[in-house]
């Protein structure tokens, strides 16, 4: 299965959880729209912050997500190495093997077209 067809899965199975709680998930994305819209961090920074909670974390579905996120941004593969050792540093061999799915998934979407 290919990366982008993980994020499709992903946001499938997420629309399913948006129609069975939809109150719930409302106040989530809530919450996330003000996280990214307010404080001193870009949205660039606060996605990095985020996938690399998400590789520590070792959240597959998150870090494809923030990965896709971050290339929305604008962020470059050599700001993604960065963060990807940063996230190694603090969580080791679990995190380098997080860390090089986010890459292979980064490479995958970059040479999507358009």
């Amino acid at each position: 299965m290919t990366y982008k067809q993980k994020i499709d899965d992903i946001r499938d199975e997420l629309r399913s959880l948006y129609k069975a709680a939809p109150e719930q998930t409302k106040g989530f994305g809530a919450l996330s729209k003000a996280v990214k819209e307010t404080g001193v961090l870009s949205h660039k920074e606060k996605e990095f912050v985020a996938l690399g909670m998400a590789l520590v974390q070792r959240c597959e579905p998150c870090i494809v997500l923030h990965i896709e996120a971050l290339m929305k941004t604008g962020a470059s593969r050599d700001e993604l190495c960065d963060v990807l050792a940063m996230a190694i540093q603090m969580s080791g061999g679990p995190g380098m093997m997080y860390a090089a799915k986010a890459l292979a998934c980064w490479d995958e979407l970059a040479a999507l077209p358009g």
